[in-house]
């Protein structure tokens, strides 16, 4: 008798295995990659890293106005709490002083008191005494029961007062927590750039550097190289003295590296830039960029003078400080110092004048 066999069973077919075991091993090379492992990444051009190191700076710049905004938010709450924490501090020592004084008045009605004040009347050697006596009391008790609702009112108040501390003090942690959140992206994307950049040559690099430059190096030299900072000869002039002063300020900053978060006096970045130069020219511009642009009486495009402080990107991330002849001076990014360069470089958003 023949011995019975049991048939092969074909799971997936010849063809459709060998598809399995490709994509399996696939899969487990993309995992490789992903692990950092056993990947080669693909060579860029020197285009491709500035286009990605120029996406990554402007991401950076957003993050940093973020950052900047909360900085600034996170000052004022701290700023709030401590006043509150402040006249609490005060108001609880006034409470204490009125509390020690009611103490003792009580102190002084025990001692005195305890018979009833028709039996006090009617074994007084001299009732006319007593009466007067007696009103003086009611007096003296009406000035003791305003004391009371007084110590009260301050309990009132004090408790609004700890109840504002705890609103600032949450919204301090909050900002705190939000700056944290803010620099962690910021350092993360430049630290991505830097990596990009490591990629090139010095020669490369370099080059780089002076990609988003004006061309015009004499006037940059020229301008940082004067004794007294202002602009070059042939500039157009400020309307007014202050935003004269702000561009000459820009002018003496040429050169001064970028560094995030900075506000000079020899650092900066785009928007602590324009702070500092129109602090110095005696006008107080807020912290952002999206602040600022706000700060001054919008222009269009056409009609910039000297002074006015030019916008760019469309989450308005960007600022410089309008030179004339269609330049600006502005921080870039840590690429690149305080530098001239020109308005039509990067995406127009708007323009404002402060002074």
């Amino acid at each position: 008798m023949a011995a019975h066999r049991k048939p092969k069973q074909r799971s997936l077919g010849g063809s459709k295995a060998r598809t399995a075991a490709t994509i399996a091993l696939a899969g487990a090379a993309t995992a490789t990659a992903f692990d950092g492992t056993g990947y080669a990444e693909p060579q860029l051009s020197t285009a491709q890293v500035k286009a990605k190191v120029d996406r990554l700076y402007e991401e950076a710049e957003v993050a940093t106005e973020k950052y900047n905004g909360a900085k600034e938010k996170a000052g004022k709450a701290a700023e709030r709490l401590s006043i509150l924490q402040d006249e609490a501090a005060r108001k609880e020592d006034r409470l204490n002083s009125a509390r020690d004084a009611l103490g003792s008045i009580a102190a002084s009605q025990y001692r005195n008191g305890g018979l009833d004040p028709a039996l006090q009347l009617a074994l007084s050697d001299d009732p006319d005494q007593y009466l007067e006596g007696a009103a003086f009391a009611e007096r003296a008790g009406s000035r003791q029961a305003a004391a009371v609702e007084g110590v009260r009112q301050q309990l009132r108040e004090i408790a609004q007062l700890r109840g504002a501390a705890h609103v600032e003090l949450t919204s301090l942690t909050s900002r705190q927590a939000e700056l944290k959140r803010h620099k962690k992206t910021v350092t993360g994307k430049l630290d991505a750039a830097r990596q990009l950049l490591g990629r090139l040559s010095d020669e490369e690099r370099a080059r780089f550097g002076e990609s988003d430059d004006s061309g015009d190096r004499a006037t940059r030299s020229s301008a940082r190289d004067l004794t007294s900072p202002a602009a070059p000869a042939g500039s157009v002039a400020a309307p007014n003295s202050r935003a004269a002063a702000a561009v000459s300020y820009a002018y003496g900053k040429l050169g001064s590296p970028y560094v995030w978060g900075a506000t000079g006096p020899d650092a900066f970045d785009c928007s602590g830039l324009s702070q500092a130069a129109y602090r110095a020219a005696g006008i107080a511009l807020p912290r952002t960029t999206y602040s600022q642009i706000n700060a001054g009486r919008r222009v269009a495009r056409s009609e910039l003078l000297p002074g006015d402080l030019v916008f760019f990107y469309s989450g308005i991330s960007h600022v410089g400080i309008y030179v004339g002849n269609g330049q600006m001076i502005h921080a870039p990014n840590p690429s690149a110092p305080v530098r001239l360069a020109p308005v039509d470089q990067m995406p127009f958003a708007g323009a404002a004048r402060v002074a």
